[in-house]
């Protein structure tokens, strides 16, 4: 979206505010924001009311990631705001917001009638598109790279208009008049925000607007690594959290509201069967009982009483072809061994005269989410207007599929965007929006509907089950010449973009994309070598088994695959696995200088065998951005077994807005990373999944966490996401560090299963 070219008016709002109109194409949207009493929009970013207070519009869900402080800061800098002064306001869903870095990354799933013309951001078919569709979709750490130049030009525009304002007051050259604080200063003037806020106005803005010459970034003290820092930009949701007052989906309440529990079907396409409601006759508080086809839920006067009602009822469900672990298994088996692939990325001769010895074979399991938050959407239906409360990664998807689903239209449906309680992409879903929507019919009065743990289990779609073959021509010395992938997995993001973007149902879209290869189902396995042949190909796999993205996609395991594989490699022929990297990285010298520093920080002692040290590393793209990072994980054997002790990580995503978030998105990529390696995983039988509580993921406590140690370079390179980047190589570290310590290889994730 580009606000830059605009023509800037100034007139009456609802409520007493200013509001001033803007201009950009395309135009199918009204203005966003809606100023308040003594409040100017100044667009569809920011307000300011004349109290000097600063409100900025996040179209993007908070979950964690502190995107709710990171967009209001880059406002902030480019206005010169007070940081004390600066609020936030969830964006509604509007076509003002449109992602479209994320659009480009996923033209696959959404189909353009002409692909070529959706591959460039800036591409006017693809802004049209993303803008008709209100794709402000929270997903792949693409907030920076969609909507930083956006917040810069809101900011800059401000600022001048402020600057105009107090330029007339004082007859000086607006140009000559700074923001810094909260103020506009010239010479010995000086007059708040909140004294210009309303007289600017009258003003418009230049254009382009009048951009700082720095672009706004963090740069690291030298205090850091001693954790003595000083934070120049704290979260703005922090307070709130703290003292339990900020809003998620299940803190919502409205008049008159009533509780929903709900009890799913086993995977795939079950169907409701029979029950007996006279089981919950008894139970107090209970209002009613709603069948749907496929789930039964209870409204009650409050949650306990409508999940004791379905625990009672105990319905049953018919299902033809219920999800097997044992079958996807033997799927997965004879696709990796037998099936035809795609080849989705070849370098130099690819696998021609490939004759590996041998291939090593690894494996994943399917893994939850696991959010700390289940389900939670409340609904109110009222003279044929839907409102929806709820967290989503996609809103107008949940818009759409909400008034699909009791036959309204989508303009009768206004969503309320609230904070989730983690997500890791689990929010991408819509599931339910539409039973929150039908509930709220049934009942006629507001419902909040709240999915119990396990139902978050047996009804959210997982991370695919994977199957890979790795295997290398390798020269005399040991180093690599040609080297081939064969990936069989479902092709989730296909699938799920049928989901998404068709509001298809899980097994017709499993249908929709049956044979079709999926380059993002084998997305990061080619990164940073230099190896003259490479080959990497993908099984495409139909399970009855419905999967859906997790944090880091497919970059979680294809990178344990390579980094596996090359540590073997590595070991058996006798070569340092740091040096052996290095050698093998050709042009990619950031690489380079982060292993080296990975390794000066975990005073890297080869890996030799009982020293407990592993070690891998990993690149990602967006773009024009690129993170990467080397680590090495220390573990060692103790009570219980063989534990973590230490994550060392090097890291560089570019330019660093703010420092402490990218910390800890970092440091929270780690854990999630640990997750994924130890636990997070669950079988299936009859169609349901083996574990119903998180005690039973093997997830990490804080008592499993290890100490966590992270370098984070300067850049002036485009900025890349800190959440994404700290996921893939966990595994393969981890894993490396267990075959230092123990001498046992572990290919399987999670890594303890292959004990099982």
């Amino acid at each position: 979206m580009k606000v830059t070219r605009r023509g800037l008016l100034t007139g009456a709002a609802v409520g007493g505010g200013l509001l001033v109109a803007w201009n950009f194409l395309p135009r199918e949207f009204e203005t966003p924001l809606s100023p308040g009493p003594e409040e100017i929009a100044y667009d569809a970013w920011l307000k300011i009311a004349s109290d000097g207070v600063v409100t900025v519009a996040v179209p993007q869900l908070e979950m964690g990631q502190g995107v709710t402080t990171l967009l209001p800061q880059i406002v902030a800098m480019e206005l010169g705001a007070d940081w004390r002064q600066v609020a936030v306001e969830p964006a509604p869903v509007s076509g003002a917001y449109a992602n479209l870095p994320l659009a480009v990354e996923w033209a696959p799933l959404w189909k353009p009638v002409i692909p070529a013309l959706a591959d460039d951001a800036d591409d006017a078919l693809l802004e049209r598109w993303a803008s008709e569709n209100k794709f402000n979709v929270t997903a792949k750490g693409t907030s920076l790279a969609a909507y930083e130049m956006a917040c810069r030009n809101a900011g800059a525009s401000a600022r001048a208009m402020l600057a105009k304002a107090a330029a007339e007051r004082w007859d000086v050259p607006w140009e000559q008049c700074r923001a810094e604080n909260g103020f506009i200063y010239h010479e010995g003037n000086r007059a708040s925000f909140a004294e210009l806020a309303l007289e600017s106005a009258g003003f418009s803005a230049p254009d382009p607007p009048p951009l700082l010459p720095e672009e706004p970034a963090e740069r690291a003290p030298p205090s850091e690594m001693e954790g003595e820092r000083v934070l120049d930009w704290p979260r703005l949701d922090l307070p709130s959290k703290v003292d339990g007052s900020y809003v998620f989906a299940g803190d919502v309440r409205l008049p008159d509201m009533v509780f929903a529990a709900i009890r799913h079907g086993p995977l795939n396409q079950s169907q409701l069967g029979t029950f007996d409601e006279t089981f919950a006759s008894g139970q107090r508080g209970l209002i009613q009982l709603v069948r749907g086809k496929r789930w039964l839920a209870a409204i009650a006067e409050n949650w306990w009483a409508a999940e004791e009602a379905l625990r009672r009822i105990a319905p049953r469900f018919v299902v033809e072809r219920p999800v097997d672990s044992n079958e996807i298994v033997e799927t997965l088996d004879a696709a990796v061994r037998r099936g035809v692939p795609t080849t989705i990325e070849l370098r130099g001769a690819g696998d021609d005269n490939y004759a590996p010895d041998e291939a090593r074979r690894y494996d994943v399991a399917p893994g939850v989410h696991a959010t700390i938050e289940t389900t939670t959407a409340t609904a109110r239906l009222s003279d044929g207007l839907l409102e929806l409360w709820m967290a989503a990664q996609a809103p107008e998807a949940a818009r759409q599929a909400a008034a699909k689903a009791i036959g309204l239209s989508a303009s009768d449906v206004v969503l309320y965007p609230v904070a989730a309680g983690g997500s890791f992409d689990r929010r991408l879903d819509n599931q339910a929006a539409v039973e929150v929507a039908l509930l709220a019919r049934e009942a006629g009065r507001p419902v909040q509907l709240t999915w119990s743990r396990w139902q978050e289990h047996a009804a959210s779609y997982p991370r695919p089950p994977v199957a890979a073959l790795v295997g290398a021509e390798l020269r005399e010395e040991g180093s690599i010449s040609q080297l081939r992938a064969r990936i069989a997995a479902p092709s989730t993001m296909r699938e799920f973009g049928e989901r998404l973007f068709e509001n298809t149902v899980s097994w017709a879209a499993i249908e929709a994309v049956a044979g079709e290869a999926d380059p993002l189902a084998v997305e990061g396995f080619a990164q940073s070598y230099a190896i003259p042949d490479m080959v990497v190909q993908h099984i495409p796999v139909s399970l009855d088994l419905p999967t859906a993205p997790m944090r880091g996609g497919a970059h979680g395991y294809t990178c344990f695959f390579r980094e596996s594989f090359i540590d073997e490699i590595a070991q058996e022929y006798e070569r340092e696995p740091l040096s052996y990297r290095i050698a093998m990285l050709g042009q990619d010298a950031p690489m380079v200088d982060l292993l080296q520093r990975a390794g000066r920080l975990a005073a890297w002692d080869g890996g030799t065998r009982g020293s407990g040290q592993g070690l891998a590393c990993h690149r990602m793209q967006l773009g024009e951005a690129t993170g990467r990072i080397a680590l090495v994980a220390q573990a060692s054997a103790g009570e219980g077994g063989v534990r973590v002790r230490h994550l060392y990580a090097a890291v560089d995503i570019g330019r660093v807005v703010n420092r402490d978030i990218a910390l800890q998105q970092i440091e929270g990529g780690l854990v999630f990373g640990l997750a994924q390696a130890l636990g997070g995983a669950t079988e299936y039988a009859d169609g349901l999944p083996t574990h119903q509580r998180l005690a039973a993921l093997g997830l990490p406590t804080l008592e499993d966490c290890p100490q966590i140690t992270v370098e984070l370079l300067d850049s002036d390179a485009a900025p890349f996401d800190p959440g994404e980047i700290g996921v893939p190589p966990v595994a393969p570290a981890v894993a490396n560090a267990f075959f230092s310590a123990t001498g046992l290889r572990l290919r399987r994730l999670p890594l303890l299963s292959a004990f099982a």
